[in-house]
């Protein structure tokens, strides 16, 4: 009983904390979990699903809101609905530590586009294409690490001259599929702990509202992710060491 209130904890803490800065926990709770003792696979599992609860209320949100262009999201969810479930079972294949290692790389390319990355257009390209090959490339490796994505879509999508606005509501809209189809392939191959997995859901849900309350009624979005872009860098670093 004491691992699973340590687990909610954990997971109420960085839920709030990145919901605070509009971002999914999947990448900090994926290399968090196997810190506390679990394996790799069920880590990933967990990360997923807890992504896929505590951003769809998001998508919903947008979708009556009116602010979603469908026409702009599709091709993103098309590739990345194809493209996480074929990076999830690939996972399998692949040697732990060389997943680790890319986990890293991956937290800190995120980190460093929380504290440095400006909303600035460098080139133009709007083509449908474009947004298939970022949804097959980046959906792949979510899926394989077992985080959202979301991180790395939206800067490579403002970056290509999309409008940012836009673009993060079509990655809000994108995040739940891309990590529900990995976390179902993780099934197929991962035995799930659903105590557990109900037990950071729970934690997850209730840390994204608080986080939201917080940031609407207290804190910047901009210091926010920059904290969370620190708190990225330690993860790494702790990743590093043990790893070496």
């Amino acid at each position: 009983m004491n691992d699973y209130i340590i687990y909610f904890l954990v997971t109420l803490f960085f839920s709030s904390l990145f919901a605070m800065g509009g971002v999914g926990s999947a990448i900090a709770l994926v290399s968090i979990f196997p810190m506390l003792g679990q394996s790799f696979n069920l880590s990933r599992a967990l990360a997923l699903f807890v992504n896929t609860s505590s951003t769809f209320s998001a998508s919903v949100m947008n979708f009556y809101r009116g602010v979603l262009d469908f026409k702009f999201a599709m091709p993103l969810v098309i590739a990345v609905l194809i493209s996480t479930p074929i990076g999830a079972y690939l996972s399998q294949f692949v040697n732990h530590k060389i997943l680790m290692w890319m986990l890293v790389a991956f937290l800190l390319i995120s980190a460093t586009l929380m504290l440095f990355y400006k909303r600035e257009a460098k080139t133009s390209y709007t083509k449908t294409w474009v947004l298939y090959a970022i949804g097959l490339g980046v959906g792949i490796i979510s899926g394989m690490l077992g985080v959202g994505g979301g991180a790395l879509i939206m800067p490579l999508l403002v970056l290509l001259g999309f409008d940012a606005k836009k673009a993060a509501y079509a990655v809000s809209f994108v995040i739940p599929f891309s990590s529900l189809g990995a976390f179902i392939t993780y099934l197929q191959f991962v035995k799930m702990d659903w105590l557990l997995l109900a037990d950071v859901t729970v934690a997850a849900l209730i840390g994204g509202y608080i986080g939201g309350k917080i940031m609407h009624f207290k804190l910047s979005q901009a210091h926010v992710k920059k904290l969370i872009g620190v708190v990225l860098y330690l993860i790494a670093i702790k990743m590093i060491i043990k790893l070496l």
